[in-house]
């Protein structure tokens, strides 16, 4: 890891416990020091996950480190097991776990006999990637191990994959994808990896009508339910007003659903009043109207597309994770490991639109309009849970982002 002046990328393992989190009906025990899990509970926080009776540690002892003695996860299992009942209990390998080469996976194996709860291990420990990795992770393995055989059809029911509770208003976003599909097609989301979901609705999501992958990390597990239950894949993420109903018209194409008639001309509406505002920018202001973005991928590749709708053209866009699981990347996105590089070009930047992330807010000139589509959230809290970036609401409050950074200029 680079030397880093605000906070690291999170690493696999940070990935597969928020995506838990966000399922009901389970436990999460993790097999490690309690100083590392307390490390993890208050960015999970940051994130609204719900910790209550849900992330569990076993502590681990010099002696269990360095014999090996499996007992502390023996007995956690069973007492888990015995006074919360779960469906299911994800064991989750921590980095000193994972170092010292711990089977989880054979312990589990073992103790299933043991107890009522279904038994599941992860043990990357945090050394296989960042937390894109372990997104990936946690969609296949529940796709593979957890979605039942023979399920009953659910033909008004889509699934979300790749879904993160780590991306930056992603509470919100959930709710303006279940707007959007509710109000064009009548559909509701059944399972979401991972997302406000449950153990019940993932064991279900092989009746599911499609499986909508909203970023490469839900692929995986997309490509798995295909080749098990034969559920067609929309990919894409509805950021804009063309850019959602472009994801909708994917939708509808898949399905045989048409968009409702009445939803679809609101939108149309919003595309066509958007559509002026090219010529607003190169007309009214001498200045060049310029945007910088930092983020997720799928994020900043969205919300480029919609400014450059807009007539703003999108300087540099900086990926604030890793290239691995992105089959083809843009060109024009800037994928760095080392935090002072993406710092270094910000601080070169005046006048433009910079939609980032704390870290980069730090050090930007005070001379630009700042705000912040992406984690790490250093100054403030996420609270709003209505405020999304995706979808129409989402291109509304951008609209108004933009409307701020155009009086900025001559």
């Amino acid at each position: 890891m680079s030397l880093t002046r605000f906070l690291p990328t999170p690493s696999d393992r940070m990935g597969i416990l928020w995506s838990l989190l966000a399922l009901e009906n389970c436990v999460i025990l993790e097999y490690g020091p309690a100083g590392t899990t307390h490390f993890s509970i208050g960015l999970f926080h940051e994130l609204g996950e719900n910790q209550q009776n849900r992330l569990f540690t076993t502590h681990m002892s010099e002696d269990d480190v360095v014999m090996g003695d499996v007992t502390r996860l023996e007995k956690a299992i069973l007492e888990i097991d015995q006074n919360f009942a779960p469906k299911v209990i994800f064991v989750v390998a921590s980095s000193v776990a994972a170092v010292i080469g711990t089977d989880i996976k054979g312990v589990c194996s073992y103790m299933q006999e043991r107890v009522r709860a279904r038994l599941i291990a992860f043990d990357q420990g945090g050394f296989r990637g960042d937390y894109c990795a372990g997104v990936m992770e946690t969609g296949k393995l529940l796709a593979q191990e957890v979605a039942l055989e023979n399920p009953e059809v659910q033909e008004n029911k889509v699934n979300l994959l790749g879904f993160s509770m780590g991306s930056y208003r992603a509470a919100s976003d959930y709710r303006q994808l279940t707007y959007l599909l509710e109000r064009a097609f009548g559909f509701q989301i059944g399972a979401c990896l991972c997302g406000e979901s449950s153990i019940d609705a993932v064991e279900k999501m092989g009746g599911a009508r499609l499986n909508l992958v909203l970023r490469e990390e839900g692929l995986a597990a997309a490509k798995i339910l295909k080749s098990r239950f034969g559920t067609p894949i929309v990919t894409g993420c509805p950021y804009g007003y063309q850019g959602t109903l472009d994801w909708l018209e994917k939708i509808a194409e898949k399905t045989g659903c048409p968009i409702e008639p009445a939803f679809r001309s609101e939108l149309v509406e919003k595309i066509q009043g958007a559509a002026q505002y090219p010529m607003y920018v190169r007309m009214l202001k001498q200045d060049q109207a310029r945007a910088v973005l930092v983020g997720e991928y799928h994020t900043i590749c969205g919300i480029g597309r919609f400014l450059q709708e807009l007539g703003i053209s999108v300087e540099v866009s900086l990926c604030t994770h890793s290239s691995k699981l992105i089959g083809k990347p843009s060109e024009q996105v800037v994928f760095s490991s080392r935090e002072k590089e993406r710092l270094d070009i910000l601080q070169q930047k005046h006048r433009c639109l910079i939609l980032a992330d704390d870290a980069s807010r730090c050090v930007c000139p005070a001379d630009n309009t700042i705000f912040r589509i992406s984690m790490p959230v250093i100054r403030g809290a996420q609270i709003a849970s209505h405020l999304p970036l995706m979808g129409i609401e989402g291109a509304d409050q951008m609209l108004e982002w933009v409307e701020e950074y155009l009086q900025t200029l001559r």
